[in-house]
């Protein structure tokens, strides 16, 4: 059986790429990928998710739905819930532009797709979780770098949603991006807005930062 080989890591510098057009590129390759090296990258990655120590101890846990090519966690959900933790997809919050809120995700849930094609459930009244009430959040990256630089998509919700944790450290879950390991640049510049990351997770191995 031959061996699966995913794309090697990007490896330009961001003076040779604007972010736009690294955005494109790196979108493009994850894209690429098979389906089954895609289902070897989710293998891995729920290996190296169910043994980080950040989340030991985590219990409720903010999650996505993998598309566009992302780094698929939907193993390592499966696995989780046998230990009794729970999950919550992001919801586009419909008061506070640019924000999310997070809503359990369950086997069975109604999904519809948002403005932007992704799946998400009904806005809830009553069963929706605070972002400062989790204690993980796992979400995709387009592009990142080994000192906790990081490039998403480009709508800042995640950035809006947790700039509290600048200003009370203590309340923040832990952050931590998935991505395919050469997703991994050089290097990228950290915007004034962009809330530090504890750590990235890829197919490949575990990146820790000091936010």
């Amino acid at each position: 059986m031959s061996q699966l080989h995913p794309p090697k890591p990007f490896e330009a510098h961001p003076d040779t790429l604007s972010r736009t057009e690294l955005r494109k590129h790196l979108r493009r390759k994850r894209r690429s990928l098979s389906f089954e090296q895609q289902q070897q990258a989710s293998e891995q990655l729920a290996l190296n998710l169910l043994k980080h120590p950040d989340l030991h101890r985590a219990r409720h846990i903010g999650i996505y739905l993998a598309n566009d090519g992302e780094i698929d966690p939907h193993l390592y959900i499966d696995l989780a819930r046998r230990k009794g933790i729970h999950f919550y997809l992001p919801i586009l919050h419909p008061i506070y532009p640019g924000k999310l809120v997070f809503s359990p995700y369950f086997d069975g849930i109604r999904l519809s797709a948002n403005r932007f094609g992704i799946p998400e459930p009904p806005f809830p009244r009553s069963r929706r979780r605070p972002a400062w009430a989790l204690d993980a959040v796992l979400f995709p990256l387009v592009g990142f770098d080994e000192n906790g630089g990081r490039l998403g998509m480009g709508g800042g919700f995640y950035d809006r949603t947790f700039a509290f944790s600048r200003i009370r450290p203590g309340m923040a879950p832990k952050l931590i991006g998935l991505a395919h390991d050469f997703q991994k640049v050089r290097e990228l510049p950290i915007e004034p807005w962009d809330v530090p990351l504890h750590g990235v997770v890829t197919d490949k191995r575990r990146y820790r930062f000091k936010p």
